[in-house]
């Protein structure tokens, strides 16, 4: 993977195969390794892009303090850097808030969103809880090695891909990492979904089920939306149910170039909205309802 200065600080990612170009973010701690076989899996058909937020994982630390908007502007300067006009941007948990951000303040960069158990908000007691738990383990480095224990493991379909996690985890700044967390806290862009005009594929886990309620603010608030849910996983969807995601993300943005190819036609880019079946939240298969 190559490191290249990227809006004042070193970035570490990585690229691989040609096509539309999907640009994926990773959750506080984490790094771009969680993202392994989407980068092996899209990439005959798409240009994956990887990165190591800054002062996670290879990339080198920030003395500006982590933040969305900072997190997107690296993500638009990235771009600018591979000579890419427009990508999709695909996040996962977190890193699917920040996606959010991205597309609210870059509109005309992103032809689409890829939101993996994400959220707008972070609103119930259960998940705030957690947050606040990472937000004080991080701030020490003697106690952040149980958070990388926890994360590392719980996102690990098996014995290796916990090493390669664990051992990424530990290459990042703990003041960064922690900056990351407590943004997360506070941050609400819900209100300002209807704005977001793209066409967004969200997926989810159907025993994931305290992030149900963020689905549905999702599902509520954009106006062109596709839920796909994945009955039998969790939160972890990258790595626990990478074959599934995969496929998931491939049906739909082969929809997603027939429309703007039907719609460039007719002098309209803009697809039409999808449609949600509520039934579609058990479903496998990608569906364009009438």
């Amino acid at each position: 993977m190559p490191i290249k200065e990227i809006n004042g600080v070193r970035l570490h990612f990585h690229t691989n195969g040609k096509g539309t170009p999907l640009v994926f973010i990773h959750p506080p701690l984490l790094t771009s390794a969680n993202f392994q076989y989407q980068l092996a899996q899209l990439s005959d058909e798409y240009q994956i892009i990887t990165f190591d937020i800054r002062g996670h994982g290879r990339s080198e630390e920030s003395r500006t303090p982590i933040t969305y908007k900072l997190i997107a502007e690296d993500i638009i300067q990235l771009l600018d850097h591979l000579n890419i006009k427009q990508a999709i941007v695909c996040g996962y948990s977190t890193g699917g808030t920040v996606a959010l951000e991205a597309m609210l303040n870059y509109p005309d960069r992103f032809l689409g969103g890829v939101l993996i158990s994400a959220m707008s908000e972070a609103s119930d007691v259960l998940l705030r809880n957690r947050i606040r738990i990472a937000i004080g383990l991080s701030r020490w480095k003697s106690a952040i090695r149980i958070l990388m224990l926890g994360i590392t493991w719980g996102n690990a379909d098996s014995v290796q891909t916990f090493r390669n996690l664990l051992n990424d985890t530990k290459n990042g700044n703990t003041r960064n990492i922690h900056q990351y967390y407590r943004y997360s806290l506070n941050y609400n862009c819900t209100k300002q979904l209807s704005k977001i005009k793209a066409p967004i594929l969200l997926l989810y886990g159907g025993k994931d089920s305290g992030f149900k309620r963020y689905s549905k603010k999702l599902l509520q608030g954009l106006p062109h939306a596709t839920l796909v849910t994945f009955s039998k996983e969790k939160h972890q969807l990258p790595t626990k149910a990478a074959n599934e995601m995969s496929e998931a993300i491939r049906q739909w943005v082969h929809l997603l170039i027939r429309e703007d190819l039907e719609n460039t036609e007719e002098d309209n880019l803009a697809p039409e909205a999808y449609k949600i079946d509520p039934e579609m939240a058990e479903s496998h298969q990608l569906r364009q309802l009438e």
